[in-house]
């Protein structure tokens, strides 16, 4: 009889753990910080691989990721989308956020280029932004200008050559500059403006041309916290973090520039 009642306790005791151990994990994941990051498209691959390493030595946080164009990201912010964290592809939409009073802290970042991407198989060769208007390019993808930093810097860089107004026939908009990369890679458009960093990204397109950076604003990428972030302090610490000289060499391998 008492083996009989000691294996059904010790079935129980089993149970038990069986039980409160998916609970434990339950619960240890409850525990998590979760930190909302907006940031811009082209930071996509960089701060994917940043957040790999932050979590892990971090595991009490979870990083979240709402990636877009930078401009649709700012109004999102201003109409109290929830979010921590805001990395923006242009000095506007972060300076519009700071003169509203929603971000508590911000520092430049990185610093990227602008470039004209052709297919990989391309034989057009082209060396400057003018030659857009030949018959050889039907379709040139931008980024919204509205919203799309990238768009913006494009715009700025055909209206410097007094190509822009030429041009907007062939143009194909996009909701940000992923969208460009992918509408040149799967041959929707002859040519787009992406980053740098975007072009390196892929196989399937090569840089045609680098813009020179004196027909745009300068490309900037500032990071900021935002002021009702109910996480202020899990929030400056990955602030920090992507400061420092670890992050710094995840962003300086998908080719961005230092901005300090």
């Amino acid at each position: 009889m008492f083996k009989k009642l000691s294996v059904v306790i010790t079935a129980a005791l089993l149970a038990l753990g069986l039980t409160a151990a998916p609970a434990d994990q339950a619960q240890a994941a409850a525990k998590k910080t979760e930190i909302i990051i907006s940031a811009a498209a082209s930071l996509q691959d960089s701060l994917d691989k940043i957040a790999v390493t932050y979590e892990k030595q971090h595991p009490e946080i979870d990083l979240v990721f709402n990636y877009g164009a930078s401009g649709t990201l700012q109004k999102q912010i201003e109409q109290g989308a929830p979010a921590d964290l805001f990395f923006s592809a242009g000095d506007k939409q972060m300076t519009a956020l700071v003169d509203g009073g929603l971000i508590s802290s911000n520092t430049e970042l990185l610093k990227n280029q602008l470039v004209l991407v052709v297919p990989s198989d391309s034989k057009t060769s082209i060396s400057t932004i003018t030659q857009l208007t030949d018959k050889a390019f039907k379709k040139v993808a931008v980024g919204q200008p509205e919203s799309v930093p990238a768009g913006q810097y494009a715009q700025q860089s055909l209206t410097a050559k007094n190509v822009w107004d030429t041009l907007q026939s062939k143009l194909v908009f996009a909701k940000d500059v992923r969208q460009v990369l992918s509408y040149v890679e799967t041959g929707n458009a002859d040519a787009g403006f992406v980053y740098k960093t975007d072009a390196l990204t892929s196989k399937k397109v090569k840089i045609a041309l680098t813009v020179g950076g004196h027909v745009h604003k300068a490309i900037n990428y500032p990071v900021g916290i935002i002021k009702e972030s109910s996480h202020q302090t899990e929030a400056k610490a990955f602030y920090d973090y992507v400061q420092t000289s670890a992050a710094s060499t995840v962003f300086t391998s998908y080719g961005f520039q230092l901005a300090k």
